[in-house]
């Protein structure tokens, strides 16, 4: 099972579906353009069930097989948002909208899953159900979590659910997957110190936040260095630094920042909320300000299911001949990962070639991609629901 040959002859057409998503990107669950036009498409293919507004502006479309004796139902997913960043990358269908850009790939996704969608409701070559699932707000919005939440896996009795991602410095058609833990939970922390705010000059007479503050990052760092086993993976980062102040004669009344928690492991992930806070709220505490935390759990790990990992790897395998077994796993995050939660499943990733990484201003999606991935979605239907 190869790439499809009916794929290959659908390219001009996936190319096409995907140019226009790039030259108008839309963010968060703001999709009503591109969620419209894949809802069109959908029913345009002859899709069974096309259901929007799922998790707010999510699409959900129903194909089903030739017969349906083993009643399997096999969810496939793709993202739809785009980014707040400023293209730089000359195309000729370049983003039309100022600020945002397609710059990780999901207009490539649901470009893929479209044409996998036109497939597999012209051949229905399988025994059960398929649905192709399109979700908003994977870029921190979290619409994977709204479209479980709005009952999308009992709504069509998913039984599995298998999602993809393009990857920049992996060879074209080349796959990447590993069972377990794939990608990291992404946790979220805000801190405001509170001390005593005056005249740069008189620092004595003040509780300087800004040293408050710089003690506070140098010691969470230890939290990875002398607090989790050297073998677990940990990133702590304070991304953010902001002061009430923009007087270089001022120290400020309050300091507030932001950055991101990173784990696979539920118990490092406990391990790093309890010992942040002992550190934010100990540290003030020693210079005489006060310190306030908030820890937000916002995605969690992205956890394949060994199982469902073979057979993402098998149809990987027939489709390119070339899967990655992808060590180390990724400390990205990934809101495929509330879908995996409630179902046994996998994520893969796809090469996309030496183009530049993801979110930045000049990241281009491989149209020669396009194939790989589409025939990797329908392979996954017409292997694990084969016609006896």
């Amino acid at each position: 099972m190869p790439v499809k040959n009916r794929f290959a002859e659908m390219l001009p057409e996936i190319t096409a579906w995907r140019h226009d998503f790039h030259a108008h990107p839309e963010l968060l669950f703001d999709t009503h353009r591109t969620s419209a036009r894949v809802a069109d498409l959908l029913r345009s293919f002859g899709c069974d069930e096309v259901a929007t507004g799922i998790g707010r502006t999510g699409v959900v479309g129903v194909i089903r097989g030739r017969t349906d004796r083993k009643g399997r139902v096999i969810g496939l997913r793709a993202d739809m948002d785009a980014l707040p960043i400023t293209e730089a990358t000359g195309l000729a269908y370049a983003s039309t909208v100022p600020g945002r850009m397609h710059a990780c790939g999901h207009d490539g996704h649901t470009a893929m899953l479209l044409g996998a969608a036109k497939y597999l409701a012209e051949t229905r070559n399988f025994d059960g159900t398929t649905v192709v699932i399109f979700q908003p707000a994977e870029e921190g919005g979290g619409g994977g979590r709204e479209m479980v939440a709005d009952g999308m896996m009992t709504r069509w009795g998913i039984q599995e659910v298998y999602g993809m991602h393009n990857w920049p410095g992996l060879p074209v058609g080349e796959f990447a997957i590993r069972p377990g833990a794939t990608m990291a939970a992404a946790d979220y922390i805000d801190i405001t110190v509170t001390g005593r705010g005056g005249h740069a000059a008189y620092p004595h007479d003040c509780i300087d936040t800004t040293v408050v503050a710089a003690h506070i990052i140098v010691a969470l760092q230890t939290i990875v260095s002398r607090n989790a086993d050297p073998l677990a993976c940990l990133v702590v980062s304070v991304c953010t630094v902001e002061t009430d102040s923009s007087a270089r004669n001022v120290i400020p009344q309050a300091v507030r920042m932001s950055g991101t928690v990173r784990t696979m492991d539920p118990r490092v992930q406990d391990m790093a909320e309890r010992r942040i806070a002992e550190i934010v709220e100990g540290t003030a505490r020693t210079f005489g300000a006060v310190a306030t935390l908030t820890y937000t759990r916002n995605y969690p790990a992205t956890v394949n299911t060994p199982e469902n990992t073979g057979y993402a790897v098998d149809v990987a395998r027939a489709v390119s001949g070339r899967v990655d077994p992808m060590y180390p796993p990724s400390m990205g995050a990934e809101d495929f990962s509330f879908m995996l939660n409630e179902r046994p499943g996998a994520y893969i990733f796809l090469g996309n070639g030496d183009t530049a990484n993801v979110h930045h201003p000049a990241y281009t999606f491989d149209d020669a991609a396009l194939p790989f991935g589409a025939s990797w979605y329908a392979g996954m239907v017409e292997t694990r629901m084969p016609v006896a």
